[in-house]
């Protein structure tokens, strides 16, 4: 008897909408067989024109303009939540209510009262939840993370992140629904909850910020005359708006091992488009990692001839996590995007929904989208402070 079909819907149509929906069309070409059909079943925006356009795009059967209308369909047993972060909550219970399982984009929710609300669905619901941390599915992340495990740097000594991004460098560019709700949910929330969370991935959790320093460099900005989709252009009027939250943000931080880190975010660093990198050093190694050059990393260590010491570069390839299976081509130097990532991000939803064999590991929980928005909150706390130190709530255990 064939497989009854799995049906999944995208709730936002904008970049990272359309992300999740070119990831679920492409599920059943990576890693292998272990998931029923997949049935592309609709694409919710309120803007009617980006939900048909992504519909068509990606092959959706269908595009609805409210994010209702998939809760209440039946027929569709998952949903991705893509929109503003304010919409998470209502749309995260109502679909948990409704029995959907639930992939929840980053930051977690609006507000600190939002996502303990959404955690505390988690813990009530039996179906499954996620957040869409897509960097942890990156080849040469996972490859250092063996590194940091396997403790080929030995003991670690600093952990240095960075996300620079110059989406927001020109004055002119509108006031969207990310210059609003106020310190921590600017470049911080956005862009910081990555590089955040790439942190502890790689080195455990956080269990303190200090010396914060949020700065907003552009005060005011035009209100858009329409609507406008991700980071694009759009056309702006005269009339000014206030800007609520940072375009800046540097911090300390304290793992729970002790090891200390130093974070920097924003978006306002030009000619920085997407760039997220960061350096983990021990006493034994290091390992860096740079997203404008993703299909490879540097790796400095103790080799036994002190004469060809050095940072030598390794290309991504079949040997690191989520390669083999996961590229069309399986060859060292020919993969390592951002579209992969969501396709990989997808699966393991998917495979934790069915309980496939040997599936890949799972999705960050929301459990652990509140500990980083927590972090959040302790950068701003720690800012207002005048760069206090802060504590973080203990981490509730995840897998």
């Amino acid at each position: 008897m064939p497989q009854r079909p799995l049906s999944v819907a995208v709730i936002g149509a904008g970049m990272a909408g359309r992300s999740h929906a070119a990831g679920y069309r492409q599920v059943d070409t990576v890693f292998g067989e272990g998931l029923p059909p997949v049935r592309l079943a609709a694409v919710a925006d309120a803007n009617e024109q980006l939900a048909r356009d992504a519909a068509r795009r990606y092959g959706f059967e269908k595009a609805v303009s409210s994010w209702e209308e998939v809760v209440e369909d039946r027929s569709i047993d998952a949903v991705s939540i893509v929109v503003g972060n304010s919409l998470h909550r209502p749309i995260a219970e109502a679909a948990i209510a409704a029995g959907k399982h639930v992939l929840c984009e980053k930051p977690l929710a609006g507000s600190l009262e939002d996502a303990r609300a959404m955690v505390a669905a988690e813990e009530r619901a039996d179906v499954v939840t996620a957040v869409g941390y897509t960097y942890r599915r990156s080849p040469a992340i996972a490859a250092i993370r063996d590194h940091v495990r396997n403790r080929e740097l030995g003991e670690l000594t600093l952990f240095d992140g960075r996300y620079w991004c110059d989406y927001a460098c020109d004055p002119r560019g509108p006031l969207t629904w990310r210059y609003r709700g106020g310190p921590g949910s600017g470049a911080l929330g956005d862009i910081g909850a990555h590089v955040i969370d790439v942190g502890q991935f790689l080195c455990g959790p956080v269990v303190s910020v200090s010396g914060a320093v949020l700065t907003t460099h552009i005060a005011k900005r035009p209100l858009p005359l329409g609507a406008v989709v991700g980071h694009d252009a759009a056309p702006v009027g005269e009339e000014m708006g206030e800007v609520e939250n940072e375009d800046t943000a540097v911090f300390s931080a304290r793992f729970e091992s002790g090891l200390s880190a130093s974070f920097s975010v924003s978006r306002t660093a030009f000619g920085m488009p997407n760039g997220l990198a960061f350096d983990v050093h021990g006493l034994d190694g290091r390992a860096s990692f740079d997203w404008h050059r993703p299909s490879e990393y540097l790796v400095d260590d103790r080799q036994p001839e002190a004469r060809t010491r050095g940072a030598r570069q390794v290309v991504v390839g079949p040997q690191m996590p989520y390669f083999a299976g996961g590229y069309p081509m399986q060859a060292p130097g020919v993969g390592g995007g951002n579209a992969e990532m969501f396709v990989y991000q997808c699966r393991a939803f998917l495979d934790q929904i069915v309980g496939t064999p040997d599936p890949l590991p799972p999705n960050a929980t929301f459990a652990d989208g509140l500990h980083t928005m927590q972090i959040v909150q302790a950068v701003v706390q720690s800012a207002q402070s005048g760069g206090a130190a802060i504590q973080i709530p203990a981490a509730i255990p995840t897998h």
